[in-house]
């Protein structure tokens, strides 16, 4: 048996498998990548006693995001290496499109980290976002 059939078997064998992937379809992965969760405003409000004001952005043309349905939304002092200490996390109205606010209940002054989950309609995936704050 001669070595050029077996090489260009072999070669039209590795083209295949290269080229392979580029004739599947993408999977659907583009949400999380596609859009950014912004910190505007930590605003103190009393004794631990934070309003969080935070804008999603779709990343490809910086535009706001409104009308997200965020069903995560955790905050913890993560950025002090306490992540066990965590604190209450209230949704407020907001008239702005893309502008979401928060009333967050602390215990106690420092960094803390505001962990959001959000759905884009249109989207299949999920938004995240980890912003951190200060909280006084």
């Amino acid at each position: 048996m001669s070595f050029i059939p077996r090489a260009v078997g072999a070669a039209a064998f590795a083209y295949a498998v290269a080229t392979f992937p580029l004739a599947m379809p993408a999977p659907a992965l583009a949400a999380g990548q596609d859009y950014r969760f912004e910190l505007v405003q930590a605003q103190p409000v009393g004794s631990g006693k934070t309003t969080v004001t935070v804008r999603l952005v779709h990343v490809p043309d910086d535009k706001p995001v409104p009308g997200a349905v965020l069903f995560e939304t955790k905050t913890d002092m993560g950025p002090e290496g306490m992540a066990d200490m965590t604190g209450k996390v209230t949704p407020l109205p907001s008239d702005q499109p893309g502008i979401y606010r928060f009333h967050i209940e602390t215990g106690m002054a420092g960094k803390w980290a505001l962990n959001l989950g959000a759905k884009v309609q249109g989207e299949a995936g999920t938004v995240r976002g980890n912003l951190a704050y200060e909280a006084k």
